[in-house]
């Protein structure tokens, strides 16, 4: 009986050290990044991400430590930030009573729209409750891309983010190439275009 539970048991550790060696390469590019120490742990179980076809670039590329977490979207399925690996991604902080958030709503969700595939936008909502993120989302018309439910705040603590109307902006990489507020999101579309070729 002992011999059943010790042989997967083996299995399993050197699945996880050949899975961690190949995910390491990825950390230098991220560590360079200005975000919170990567070691923020996330509120939710890892999960499959909402795009159908956001998964394969996580397959393909390594994945920077940037990109290390989880959380859950504010339809309450699990996300695995795992699955923007490998393109430029937009991170959009948010609360659902902004009005400077509200403001680049519409330019965010052009951006989403017109570099789908290109580069991943994931928005990431804190500061109130998961009922009046959904709200926001489609008063909005932003729910053609992902949005987190960070009501704990790890994401936001992770990035180093302390208000909302925010815009973290990674390189394929998974490096910080803008941190910052874009008024009315103008210049978004010029940032992510200038990683996307």
């Amino acid at each position: 009986m002992r011999a059943r539970t010790f042989l997967p048991a083996v299995l399993a550790a050197a699945l996880l050290t050949v899975t961690g060696c190949g995910s390491d390469g990825g950390t230098d590019s991220g560590g360079d990044a200005q975000a919170a120490p990567p070691k923020a742990s996330s509120s939710a179980p890892s999960g499959e991400g909402e795009g159908e076809g956001e998964g394969d670039g996580a397959d393909k590329a390594q994945v920077p430590e940037a990109l290390n977490f989880t959380g859950t979207t504010v339809d309450g399925r699990p996300f695995d930030a795992k699955t923007l690996a490998g393109k430029p991604t937009v991170l959009w902080f948010w609360a659902p009573w902004c009005p400077k958030c509200r403001a680049q709503a519409a330019e965010t969700a052009k951006v989403a729209a017109d570099h789908q595939g290109n580069a991943n936008v994931l928005g990431v909502a804190g500061l109130d409750k998961n009922a009046a993120m959904k709200d926001f989302v489609s008063q909005t018309g932003t729910d053609n891309f992902t949005h987190l439910s960070d009501e704990s705040g790890e994401v936001w603590k992770r990035f180093g983010v302390t208000e909302q109307s925010r815009y973290v902006i990674l390189d394929k990489d998974g490096k910080t190439v803008y941190e910052g507020v874009l008024p009315g999101g103008e210049g978004l579309a010029g940032k992510v275009a200038g990683l996307t070729g």
